[in-house]
């Protein structure tokens, strides 16, 4: 197993971003395997991962972690089998502090997985059916004999008696658990003590996916143009993301004109129109490795408060980079974006989100997160390895107009290295008159 990338000068190349905040130009190679490049070692990828979550494990109180989170899962086993089993709770997996991780998968998918995910023990690649959401009912048994599995399986491995780590199981697991006498704890905070430092093959992939996130908006920005719908953006973007190898376009915030204040996070049907302050937000996927990537255009033209209420929110933005380094504070940096007040809001908690920091990895929102909700009276250190979304939001005077931007940072030992490169100094003015 190898350890995270200290991501020196020396091992990377460095340069400016467009917008001139920190140093960057982190790999980007490509979606395909070659033999002429040190690309992504997926070997090393699976081993740091596991290493990573067995050190976590070990120092916690936990005997075991038992995950139904499809991150989760993905992280310890290196599995997944499309995006529609997110929400379905219908996969999960069990590690312990002496055995090697054992999956339960969706029917023929368990003998997939045998035949080609050869880094499982093949005895550990197992069909597992608890009820699909309620939609079998508990009385039918699946759970309790799933429960009785895997209680002989900790009694087997020794950790029967400590305490067993659960992350996002249906309440129905959870009681069953409880009633064999197993005493249940949060695995969740455990696994994103595991997750919150990046390899240097974490970061590749996170890299090429803001890259693919770099040509759609090159896409956006032709297009938009008057007469264009916000919903057609949105397909676009998925089209051209799907084309260049995303394995999950998980939402596209299109925001525009007069649904710019407040922020209302998702898109309509509304049509484009000439001098339209829009702002995008693409959350999408390369191998599980997530982006979260806003953009601000006007359209043809633009007016001084549009401009202001831009320039406000990029330098609320360089204010919160300027301060990313190992060692720093999230608390440091979420008193440099305003109180919720100063940009019209009552107070911190319906102004979440706006202006804003988290964790990207395989899960959209990881360690740290960053807000002057939770931030202020609980900071987090940064560590070298974090990668983390920064976005700030801004208002504009005409009281409909909004700015939107957002930065994907790596915490170096030389600083911050931004990843997210489409030209974002300036308000972009698409297809000026």
């Amino acid at each position: 197993m190898t350890g995270p990338s200290t991501l020196t000068g020396k091992e990377q190349p460095s340069g400016t971003a467009p917008d001139g905040t920190a140093p960057d130009l982190l790999p980007a190679p490509g979606r395909m395997a070659v033999d002429f490049e040190t690309r992504v070692d997926f070997d090393r990828l699976r081993a740091y991962r596991l290493g990573r979550a067995r050190a976590a494990l070990d120092a916690s109180e936990l005997g075991a972690l038992l995950v139904f989170d499809v991150n989760n899962i993905r992280y310890l086993t290196s599995t997944m089998i499309g995006e529609w089993a997110r929400d379905k709770v219908a996969r999960y997996a069990l590690l312990t502090r002496t055995g090697e991780p054992v999956l339960w998968d969706f029917g023929s998918a368990a003998r997939h997985h045998r035949m080609y995910a050869p880094w499982l023990d093949p005895a550990n690649s197992r069909a597992g059916m608890l009820g699909l959401r309620g939609s079998v009912a508990p009385d039918a048994g699946l759970i309790a004999a799933a429960v009785a599995e895997i209680r002989a399986m900790l009694a087997e491995q020794g950790v029967v008696d400590l305490p067993l780590g659960v992350d996002i199981a249906e309440l129905p697991m959870v009681l069953e658990l409880q009633r064999v006498g197993l005493d249940v704890r949060d695995a969740q905070q455990v696994m994103l003590d595991a997750r919150e430092i990046k390899s240097a093959d974490e970061i590749m992939l996170l890299t090429q996916a803001a890259a693919m996130v770099d040509g759609v908006y090159q896409t956006i920005a032709d297009a938009l143009k008057p007469g264009i719908r916000e919903n057609e953006i949105v397909a676009l973007a998925n089209k051209r993301l799907y084309e260049m190898g995303s394995d999950d376009v998980e939402a596209i915030n299109a925001v525009s004109g007069e649904r710019c204040s407040p922020h209302p996070h998702n898109f309509s049907d509304r049509l484009i129109r000439p001098g339209d302050q829009a702002f995008f937000d693409i959350i999408q996927s390369f191998n599980g490795y997530r982006t979260c990537y806003y953009r601000t255009f006007n359209v043809g033209s633009c007016t001084p408060v549009q401009r202001d209420a831009y320039q406000k929110a990029r330098e609320w933005i360089d204010a919160a980079i300027a301060l990313v380094r190992p060692g720093a504070s999230t608390e440091q940096i979420a008193r440099a974006w305003p109180a919720a007040p100063q940009f019209g809001f009552a107070d911190e908690m319906e102004a979440f989100g706006l202006q804003f920091g988290h964790g990207l990895g395989l899960a959209l929102h990881e360690r740290p997160i960053i807000s002057r909700l939770n931030s202020l009276e609980h900071p987090v250190e940064l560590k070298e390895g974090m990668v983390f979304a920064l976005e700030t939001y801004c208002p504009a005077a005409d009281g409909y107009s909004a700015a939107r931007i957002e930065e994907e940072i790596v915490v170096t030992a030389a600083g911050p290295r931004v990843i997210t490169l489409f030209p974002a100094r300036e308000l972009f003015v698409a297809n000026p008159y």
